[in-house]
């Protein structure tokens, strides 16, 4: 399962200053719905993210704040595709199981 979405970039208070973007509530209903037995540690699920020309595996993870997802995103593309912290990004995200 294929998720075209889109949100703001920010950064995780903290030293290490990871920088995420949370799936979209309806798009996090629907993976929990249909994915949800695909959970491995932390609840996380496994996907294949695509960002401009930038194609990576990582897992998202269940964020009980926001009541979606939460989706790291790596230094490497960051910088590879010019990612900023408030800024909304683009991408795809397949679902792995």
């Amino acid at each position: 399962m294929r998720y075209n979405l889109r949100g703001k970039v920010w950064i995780y208070p903290g030293e290490a200053a990871w920088r995420f973007v949370n799936v979209s509530k309806q798009a996090a209903r629907d993976i929990k719905e249909n994915f949800g037995d695909s959970r491995r540690g932390f609840g996380s699920i496994p996907v294949t993210v695509k960002v401009g020309k930038t194609i990576w595996n990582t897992s998202i993870f269940p964020d009980s704040r926001s009541g979606t997802y939460l989706l790291p995103l790596k230094k490497e593309v960051r910088v590879e595709e010019g990612i900023l912290a408030g800024k909304q990004l683009r991408y795809a995200l397949t679902i792995r199981t």
